[in-house]
């Protein structure tokens, strides 16, 4: 999984892209290698705001995108609570799609395996009197 850390009004330093990784390597097990995951963290600057760092995460997927959002006075907190979030999100996403195909697979007829092979059947039984179809 590819993680992208963007800092709106706040530097991204090395320490910050580090606990980015570390609290989402249990999501990058989880989903596909070409999976993105965007991480942004920015600090609003109106000081009547209380919970003024901000992190957000968009994860795209093959077929979904995850998003979550925290906001809290410390941006390690935020970022620790985004990626239990998604982490949330990534498992039931799985858990949906492992049950659909489940499903339609036990609904699927069956297979070739057990259909008879295809082409002529046994051969009819010889009536007497009567040359052989094979003859």
């Amino acid at each position: 999984m590819r993680i992208d850390v963007k800092g709106r009004n706040l530097p991204v330093s090395d320490e910050l892209r580090e606990h980015v990784n570390k609290r989402f390597r249990k999501v990058s097990r989880q989903v596909s290698e070409l999976a993105e995951l965007e991480v942004e963290v920015f600090e609003e600057r109106n000081p009547a705001i209380a919970d003024s760092q901000v992190a957000e995460a968009t994860l795209h997927l093959k077929r979904a995108t995850l998003r979550a959002c925290s906001r809290s006075p410390d941006i390690m907190h935020s970022i620790n609570v985004v990626s239990s979030e998604i982490a949330v999100q990534v498992k039931r996403h799985r858990d949906k799609r492992r049950k659909r195909r489940e499903s339609r697979a036990a609904a699927a007829p069956p297979g070739p395996e057990a259909a008879p092979p295809p082409g002529p059947g046994p051969a009819p039984p010889a009536v007497p009197g009567q040359p052989s179809p094979a003859a």
